[in-house]
């Protein structure tokens, strides 16, 4: 890392303590949480956490090499609590908040680099459209990206002090649940480019209404590198109100039919079911690339295949789309990068297991999402299947949003609906509902399970059964899953895996 001992003394404060007179000059390898990654010359951050205290891990990192450790304890008060013997310790330096500077060190590492940035936020879609941006940007550039759910305030400067002199553009992830929050990311990050999926209804219990959405979300462009630009959906009644942001114009991308002119637009969509969809992108762009400044005049009709179902894929190709544009990518880059997209697990990944074809779906969800997922659930062969659990942070009005789920899936004509959970309840009530008042659409069975285990063990032991006896998950059928994060429903796609 282009980071010494001195640079990190420096940007997180406290008192420094140096065993070796020369220690402010030395390179660090990497700076970590975890002590397991430790290694020689690494930064180890001691954090009071849940389960366990980064401070009993301090005297086993400098045995295997750590060069620095940022604690929140000095030697004598950390050999009182856990014995570790403070002779036995290299240069430290003692802060107030661990965290805290954790973030002031990605943030001053951060003001070293000279690569493009691009962060990514908005209430639904940010991971998938992090997988295209990158994987589109990674036709001309080597692109380090955010890894799984490193997206708030621990990931994102996590994430930042993993780029290495090798990579050439960051892609970063940031998600929020409250106001401030942005602001606090987004001073670590820095983007020159800033990318807002959409305006939906998520983190509503802290956020409010769609316009504190917005503005928490917007917070993104509060610290845009010069000459940096915002890319947002055109299709959004909230991002068209967007004004010039950092003395430019937004990007936008999305529909043809959209308010607003668009740099990227999705003139024809052909859609595959659950093989994709064949599109036809216009790309229509006049100004300065980010990279190197030039003057860009595009106009080009780009027809490409989507590999990844549903239609939001196609409005995350076209946000890869405009984003590539601005970073100065041919449309032979473009039209490459997205053709070669693959799936991610927990992500509308489609695989066959046994007879079945499982939608694995279960990394997170809002009502949104989880409409685009039944509609998805719908362009499939055979028996449609549902298995849907509880939507967390939705605010007060949770439970008529479950509801409502409940009722669009019956609405649908979903086959066979399986609801989980204290909320997920509320999406059973709504499917009901829609069944007792003639809305339905042929639906056969609504079932509930009041726990994750109770649904894993209902489903495993009809999974054990002869096929021909198979009562909820029918042979030939499509089976969704998907619920919010913290209901783990990877357990349950593991279980369907495992039963085959």
């Amino acid at each position: 890392m282009e980071l010494t001992i001195g640079d990190i003394a420096k940007a997180c404060g406290g008192r420094a303590v140096f065993t070796d007179k020369d220690a402010e000059s030395k390179k660090v390898s990497g700076v970590y949480l975890d002590s397991r990654l430790v290694d020689k010359d690494a930064v180890f951050i001691a954090q009071k956490g849940e389960r366990s205290d980064g401070h009993s891990f301090i005297g086993q990192v400098f045995e295997k090499g750590a060069s620095l450790v940022i604690c929140e304890m000095d030697p004598e008060q950390v050999k009182v609590c856990f014995g570790t013997e403070p002779e036995k310790w290299g240069s430290y330096i003692i802060v107030e908040d661990s965290l805290i500077a954790l973030k002031r060190i990605a943030k001053a590492y951060r003001e070293k680099l000279s690569i493009p940035f691009v962060g990514i936020t908005g209430s639904v879609g940010k991971t998938s459209t992090k997988e295209f941006i990158a994987g589109v940007l990674s036709e001309k550039y080597n692109v380090l990206k955010t890894e799984g759910n490193f997206n708030n305030e621990i990931g994102v400067p996590l994430t930042l002090l993993r780029i290495r002199g090798e990579h050439e553009l960051a892609v970063i992830e940031m998600g929020i649940s409250d106001f401030g929050e942005m602001t606090r990311l987004t001073e670590m990050v820095q983007p020159d480019i800033a990318v807002i999926t959409n305006i939906g209804q998520c983190h509503l219990e802290n956020l409010k209404t769609r316009d504190g959405i917005l503005k928490a979300k917007t917070e993104i462009f509060s610290s845009l590198r010069e000459g940096g630009r915002a890319v947002l959906f055109g299709g959004d009644d909230k991002l068209v109100t967007v004004g010039p942001v950092a003395d430019n114009e937004p990007v936008f991308f999305g529909e043809k039919e959209s308010v607003k002119s668009l740099a990227v637009s999705v003139s024809e969509c052909t859609d595959n079911g659950l093989f994709g969809s064949d599109a036809v992108f216009e790309l229509n762009y006049s100004g300065k690339g980010v990279r190197s400044g030039k003057q860009m005049d595009i106009s080009e009709r780009l027809r490409v295949n989507v590999p990844l179902p549903g239609h939001h894929m196609v409005i995350n190709a076209a946000a890869a789309s405009a984003v590539a544009i601005l970073m100065e990518l041919t449309p032979e880059e473009i039209k490459s990068g997205i053709e070669n997209m693959k799936p991610i697990a927990g992500r509308n990944n489609i695989v066959t297991v046994g007879d079945i074809t499982l939608i694995d779906d279960c990394y997170n969800a809002n009502p949104v999402s989880m409409k685009s997922s039944l509609d998805l659930l719908m362009l499939a062969k055979g028996k449609k299947i549902a298995i849907m659990g509880d939507m967390f942070e939705l605010g007060k009005n949770e439970k008529n949003m479950h509801r409502e789920v409940g009722e669009y899936a019956a609405g649908l004509g979903i086959d066979r609906i399986y609801c989980v959970g204290e909320l997920g309840e509320y999406i059973s009530e709504g499917a009901r509902e829609a069944f007792e008042n003639g809305k339905d659409k042929n639906v056969e069975y609504i079932g509930y399970w009041k726990t994750r285990d109770d649904a894993i063990k209902g489903i495993t032991e009809d999974l054990a059964r002869p096929a021909e006896e198979r009562e909820l998950i029918i042979p030939g059928s499509a089976v969704l899953v998907k619920a919010s994060h913290g209901m783990h429903f990877e357990e349950i796609v593991r279980a369907i895996r495992e039963a085959f």
